[in-house]
């Protein structure tokens, strides 16, 4: 009875202390590993030992060394505690962990079950051709780990990296760095909060607010990754690259500084403030040596050199740059297909255009027209010419065409020539010529009450026509063939040139109409015709309106 009863209480007793050790074998909490080995004294050249006035320490003197797991360790002093397995060290501490590390400065504490040395004072870390410098160093070797609180240096090969707060991991090569941290190259200038560098990639990560000076360049990234081997970024979340009055964003961005070819992906925004444009598109390349550059899926350009900015739309846009790093440097511009432009004051279509910055020539092909207010103008070829940043003069190139629509319904001021000319001043037209197999269709108003006096239908070789104020002033042309009808008199067959054509359904009405691309109606297409020499002769007769 009493065994029994004896039996059920050691049970009893035992319950907790089997549970206990079940619950610790099933959860095994991660910590570092202890050292198994023990710290050697190798050699010193003088010892002395003092339980009482050393604090139970070995007072080492004299070229001394320590062993412990594969490090060795050197000083000129120490003091040795065996019973804690730890030391602390002077002078010319230096440990060295086989071949490729070594660790020096003018103190040290170090623990040979934590494995932990703590540095003080020139600290000098060494580890295969990188360097770092620091007052103050924490170097865990069993994390592989060192770590700095009061600022250091990181030196490798021809980058520097400095901050107030950072870690260098020996087995990954990682460095990371904390609070007021430069990077500083060659090629640039870097200067965040935090930042991320493998010295065996060469890869640095930047996650926070950062600054990059690369010559004129500057560059703001809040997440991005720079080689500094091979010269490749990769910047995020709409990263800014400034250039002298230009900047670039985009979703990412992508740069390689060895070919000079940059890249941006998603959502790309070019601002030129000098010249006064912007550029958008969702794909975009460009490459520096040669200035070579394209820009598609969803591209736009914005002129607001002007009182108004213009808009154009085209699949893609292409620019070539000539005698690069040269006083004589030009551009090509390309934009091609389905263009599209508006501004409140002009509008235009065509397949494809070309602008020449050498002589300010933008030139609009296959099926081109461009309106401004109440006037459409097409021709096989529209060639339009600026100077400083304004209209200077217009060419319109086979089977030209020029429309005025008049407030009164069906009534159209018509001009129809092989080519036609037309110059201006300060913006504003004042001088139009038609030239070669001219035939018009006009339309003279009475000054008195501004009413219609009746329909002019006219044949010439030339024609000039000169303007004030945006109004007909003078129309010139050598002898011509016409005649003036009544309005109650007008063949219907005379109020239409044969080959008009209103195309205001094609038309682009907004800047967000530029991307919707509406052709001509089958059948209505320009055909290209062979250009002649011509011969014009006649005597010049002046009409005043």
């Amino acid at each position: 009875m009493h065994r029994s009863i004896i039996m059920m209480l050691l049970c009893v007793l035992c319950m907790p202390l089997v549970f206990a050790a079940s619950m610790t074998g099933a959860v095994k909490p991660k910590t570092k590993k202890k050292a198994e080995k023990r710290v050697y004294l190798v050699h010193a050249d003088e010892l002395r030992y003092d339980r009482w006035q050393n604090n139970d320490a070995q007072v080492l003197r004299g070229h001394v060394e320590f062993e412990h797991d594969g490090a060795k360790l050197y000083c000129d002093s120490a003091n040795f505690f065996e019973g804690n397995n730890s030391f602390e060290a002077w002078g010319h501490v230096k440990m060295l962990q086989g071949d490729t590390l070594s660790l020096v400065s003018d103190f040290g504490y170090y623990n040979g079950d934590d494995q932990m040395l703590e540095a003080l004072d020139n600290v000098v870390l060494k580890h295969r051709g990188t360097t770092l410098y620091t007052d103050s160093l924490y170097f865990d070797r069993i994390w592989n780990q060192g770590y700095f609180q009061n600022g250091g240096q990181l030196v490798d090969k021809e980058t520097t990296l400095t901050s107030d707060w950072g870690e260098y991991h020996t087995d990954t090569k990682m460095a990371v760095f904390y609070y007021h941290v430069v990077m500083d190259d060659k090629r640039f200038h870097l200067t965040t909060d935090s930042l991320y560098y493998n010295t065996r990639s060469k890869q640095a990560q930047i996650v926070g607010p950062s600054n990059i000076v690369s010559g004129d360049s500057k560059i703001y990234s809040e997440l991005g990754f720079y080689n500094t081997d091979t010269e490749v970024a990769e910047l995020l979340d709409r990263s800014v690259l400034r250039n002298e009055g230009r900047e670039l964003t985009a979703d990412s961005l992508w740069h390689n500084g060895k070919t000079g070819v940059n890249e941006g992906f998603g959502h790309v925004v070019y601002t030129d403030s000098v010249n006064k444009n912007r550029l958008l598109c969702n794909y975009g390349h460009y490459e520096d040596s040669i200035g070579y550059a394209l820009c598609t899926d969803s591209a736009v350009v914005i002129d607001f050199s002007q009182r108004d900015s213009l808009y154009m739309h085209a699949d893609t846009f292409k620019v070539f740059t000539y005698n690069i790093n040269t006083d004589s440097v030009y551009r090509v511009i390309h934009a091609y297909n389905k263009v599209r432009a508006f501004r409140v004051d002009v509008q235009a279509v065509c397949d494809s255009l070309v602008y020449e910055s050498k002589d300010s020539c933008m030139t609009l092909y296959h099926d081109p027209i461009v309106w401004n207010q109440n006037q459409q103008l097409l021709g096989e070829r529209i060639q339009v010419f600026m100077k400083d940043s304004v209209l200077d003069h217009a060419n319109v190139l086979g089977q030209a065409l020029s429309i005025e629509k008049l407030p009164e319904d069906r009534l159209y001021n018509q001009i129809s020539s092989k080519d036609m000319f037309a110059f201006f001043e300060k913006g504003d037209i004042r001088e139009g010529r038609a030239v070669d197999n001219v035939e018009v269709v006009y339309y003279p108003v009475e000054e008195s009450d501004s009413s219609y006096v009746g329909l002019v239908s006219m044949q010439t070789s030339e024609l000039k026509m000169f303007m004030e104020k945006r109004k007909l002033q003078k129309i010139w042309a050598p002898k011509a063939d016409g005649t003036m009808y009544p309005m109650s008199q007008i063949p219907p067959k005379k109020r239409f040139l044969e080959r008009f054509a209103w195309f205001d359904y094609v038309r682009p009405l907004s800047k967000d109409d530029i991307f919707n691309w509406r052709p001509k109606k089958a059948g209505t297409e320009l055909k290209i015709q062979k250009r002649k020499e011509s011969n014009r002769k006649g005597t010049s007769r002046a009409f005043n309106e």
